[in-house]
């Protein structure tokens, strides 16, 4: 009995040895995987740079307004939902004394040439009195910003260092891949040549109309904090793949999520700053809304894809190439559309003037449009407008709208043309009730029927059957929007 027992407690014994020995010989193995980022940073650090940029109270007042610095939309209420917004870190400031009247934002960025081209964030120096350069060799440098754009938030800083200095190498952020490992240089909260490194999260990330619409981030989990902005973001070789720009917090700090801006978009930026000290971007002339389970049940899709055209600009190139209010955009110059924030960052990367291929779906048939791409007006908040627009359904349980005729002076004050759209003028039953559709505001289409009168808008909507859903073109102001009301009934 006692060898038995003997017996197996040897066995148990060499069974944990060898164990111990096999999970020693995976772990050795798994950290000889694990990169080493030590000849990156000896090879990268000289050329990243620590970024002052100074203002005095009046210019640094402005600045928070345009960049939205002091308070972001919905950071005074914690318990606002909106509080969790994709926000811009600027630097650790220096908060000015009532004699001194100075602010101080930190930032990073990095030598992209030789001669003392740096690259760095729109925000972290836009409307500064002066930017300061500091190098890791504690030289203070006066950097000229050459230009900035404030759209993909890249910004041209030029120093003269009197002599060859050290850049990094740029590599091809279209070639990332969620999963592969990167790594960040920058000054967070004003502690130079911090590094810190993670993986790709995703790539093509786009936040939607209130954020850069046109630039489509690399999403990292690489801790990036307020100091950060305007730093590199490398790959294994040690090429720039990005610039470190924001974070999704309701904090302000980091918490796992963090974007940065494609290089490619970045140095294509750089060219044309060089080139006519600005950037310019296309336009398709469209506003475009995600297409929402309204929108697939009325229009009776397979799924939600692609970007549901809800305005069109006259005269735009959409307009003159036949994309009309209820066209779904399925895909631009050959790439497949998943959601509509794909778009803006497609069309703004279009060189004004070219020829692009729009294929859309109208009324259940596919067809492809040429539409010639014009140049974006240099207005940031018009070129939001064109971006996307957003929008905010309920349901409910009865349908109940009064409209009537629109009178010239409206339809001229809003830009349409004779014979075009019906004005609300009651709103009775509980889903119009509870939807975003107000009195006043004018109907332009009924599930994808131009409505140009009362008797039209009766016809459209008289066969509606319980549990279907009407969806409602809706011009409120200059903005317009698909509005999706479910008839109460059905099964």
């Amino acid at each position: 009995m006692n060898r038995s027992i003997l017996h197996t407690m040897a066995c148990c014994a060499l069974i944990s040895l060898a164990a111990i020995n096999g999970a020693q010989a995976q772990s050795a193995s798994g950290a000889a995987a694990l990169p080493d980022f030590t000849t990156i940073v000896q090879k990268n650090a000289p050329a990243v740079v620590h970024v002052e940029a100074k203002y005095s109270g009046e210019s640094q007042q402005s600045n928070q307004g345009v960049q939205g610095q002091a308070t972001p939309p919905g950071q005074g209420d914690p318990d606002d939902p909106q509080a969790e917004l994709f926000r811009r870190f600027f630097g650790m400031p220096t908060m000015p004394s009532p004699q001194e009247q100075k602010h101080t934002s930190l930032g990073s960025g990095f030598i992209i040439s030789s001669d003392g081209y740096i690259l760095t964030n729109t925000h972290v120096v836009d409307h500064a009195d002066k930017v300061i350069v500091r190098l890791q060799d504690r030289r203070t440098l006066t950097a000229k910003v050459i230009g900035t754009d404030p759209t993909y938030d890249i910004a041209l800083l030029k120093i003269d260092a009197g002599g060859s200095l050290p850049a990094v190498s740029i590599g091809d952020s279209r070639s990332l891949k969620p999963g592969q490992w990167v790594l960040a240089i920058g000054s967070p909260f004003g502690f130079d040549y911090t590094v810190t490194q993670g993986i790709v999260s995703a790539v093509g990330r786009n936040l939607g109309q209130q954020d850069q619409p046109y630039t489509s981030f690399i999403q990292t989990d690489v801790p990036i904090n307020r100091g950060n902005s305007g730093g590199p973001l490398f790959n294994l070789q040690g090429q720039v793949v990005g610039i470190n720009s924001q974070i999704y917090s309701n904090t302000g700090d980091y918490l796992g999520v963090s974007f940065s801006i494609p290089i490619d978009v970045a140095m294509s930026a750089v060219q044309q700053i060089k080139a006519k000290g600005y950037v310019s971007h296309g336009v398709l002339g469209v506003t475009v809304q995600p297409v929402d389970d309204d929108i697939v049940k009325a229009f009776k899709l397979d799924n939600g894809s692609g970007a549901a055209v809800v305005q069109v600009t006259p005269g735009s190139g959409a307009a003159k190439a036949g994309i009309q209010p209820g066209d779904i955009v399925l895909s631009y110059n050959g790439q497949v559309l998943q959601q509509s924030a794909d778009l803006p960052p497609l069309v703004g990367m279009t060189k004004p003037g070219s020829k692009v291929p729009v294929e859309i779906l109208r009324n259940g048939h596919r067809q492809t449009l040429e539409v010639t791409i014009s140049e974006a007006s240099r207005d940031q908040s018009a070129a939001g407008r064109q971006s996307a627009a957003t929008s905010a359904r309920s349901g409910a349980a009865a349908l109940g709208l009064t409209v009537q005729p629109l009178d010239s002076d409206t339809r001229k004050q809003l830009g349409l043309p004779p014979g075009q759209g019906v004005v609300i003028s009651d709103i009775s039953g509980l889903v119009a009730a509870q939807s975003p559709l107000q009195a006043g505001d004018v109907i332009l289409m009924v599930n994808q029927q131009k409505i140009g009168n009362v008797a039209e808008f009766q016809v459209a909507t008289k066969d509606v059957k319980p549990g279907s859903t009407v969806l409602l073109l809706v011009r409120r102001g200059d903005q317009s929007q698909f509005i999706g009301l479910t008839v109460p009934g059905g099964k």
